[in-house]
Parts: C-alpha cells; structure tokens; sequence
C-alpha cells in the first residue's frame, strides 16, 4: 500500500522557506530561487543574442580609413584572459563543493581566487580597448566599433556583477554569516558565473575566430 507523505508543519521550515527534508518549493524539483535564476539566465540569453547578431550585421561595415577587425585584433593576447576566465568556473566548482561539505576555509579561498580571475579578466578587457583606442576603433569610430565596444562591454559589465556578488558571499563567510544551509545562494550564484563564461565562449569565438 503507499505511503501518505504528509505536509510538512510549517515549524519546521528554514529561516528561507525549504523544506529541510529536501523537498523542492515547485513542481519543477527546484526551488523558487533557482527557478528564478534560471527564468532570468533565459532572458540573458535572448539578451546576448540580439547584440551579437547586430554586431556579425555590422562586424564588416567600418568606415574607409578607419580600422578593420584583423588591424586590431590581438588573438593570443585575448586568448590568455578568456582561458584565465574559463578557469574560473573551476574554482567557482570547487567553491561550491567546499561550502557544501562545510569547508568555510577552502570555500574562501576558491571564492576569492574566483573573483580574482574575473578582476585579471576585466584588466584585459580594459588594456585591450585602450589598445584598440590607440589604433583608432572608438565608440563612435564606426558602426562596427559601435556594437563591438557594446557587445563586450555589456559581457563585461555582468563579470564585474558576478565579482561584487562573489565578494558579497566571501564577505558573509568571513562573518561567518554562510552556512553549510546557505549552499545554494553560492549554488544560484554559480550558475550566474558559469553562464557569463559560457557566453564569454560565444563571443569570443563569433568576434575573434570566424573570419
């Protein structure tokens, strides 16, 4: 015969609404938050491809006298800071794992090294485009300036996100104020990281690789 499962009294919730049995918020077997979370990285998606068709549309219409991708690009210089990027969904999975198995000293350590990465990241980012502004691709340069300097400043402004939001959770656990119950705030905020990686794939390979 089976079992009834019966509800669980509201006594015995968390302070954030779970159920501690682990049982999900929503028919989907996730919790409202990640549902969120997950709802929202779907519209970034749709976000990001709308500015990455605009710029393949104008990527060749510079202006005569004006510089072209290949007299501006530095591949294996923007290689270096995107595989330093990548490796930091590495240290945001180990980061994760450590505050899951209650390991506060490891999860700091990870946590930091991660928004590390992301810091050297944006100091490229940021030497590139002066580079770029040297040799004449500006904002207003052209078209194709336009919505490259918007494309990889939109993708840039979401790491600096992600930094501040990891420094946020590193700073809680300095305070002890992250517990081993807390795991999925690090969790939802991996997922961010992970998708601003993965995006970061897109562009890299649409702006630098195909010719």
């Amino acid at each position: 015969m089976a079992q009834a499962t019966l509800p669980v009294p509201a006594d015995e919730a968390d302070a954030h609404g779970h159920d501690p049995h682990g049982h999900a918020d929503t028919n989907t077997g996730v919790t409202n938050t990640k549902l969120a979370m997950w709802v929202f990285l779907s519209s970034e998606c749709i976000f990001f491809g709308a500015f990455i068709s605009t710029y393949l549309l104008y990527r060749g219409r510079s202006v005569k006298g004006t510089p072209t991708p290949k007299d501006v690009y530095n591949i294996p210089f923007t290689s270096v800071t995107s595989f330093i990027l990548l490796m930091s969904s590495l240290t945001m999975v180990l980061a994760l794992a450590a505050i899951q198995r209650g390991d506060h000293r490891r999860f700091r350590v990870w946590t930091i090294a991660t928004a590390l990465f992301g810091v050297t990241f944006i100091g490229g980012q940021i030497y590139e485009f002066t580079e770029f502004y040297r040799e004449g691709l500006a904002l207003k340069t052209s078209v194709f300036g336009s919505s490259f300097f918007v494309l990889t400043g939109l993708h840039g402004l979401h790491v600096c996100v992600g930094i501040m939001w990891l420094l946020t959770l590193w700073g809680l656990s300095m305070q002890n104020r992250l517990h081993v119950q807390d795991a999925e705030r690090v969790e939802i905020a991996g997922l961010y990281w992970h998708f601003v990686d993965i995006v970061w794939i897109v562009i890299f390979t649409v702006i630098y690789l195909i010719p």
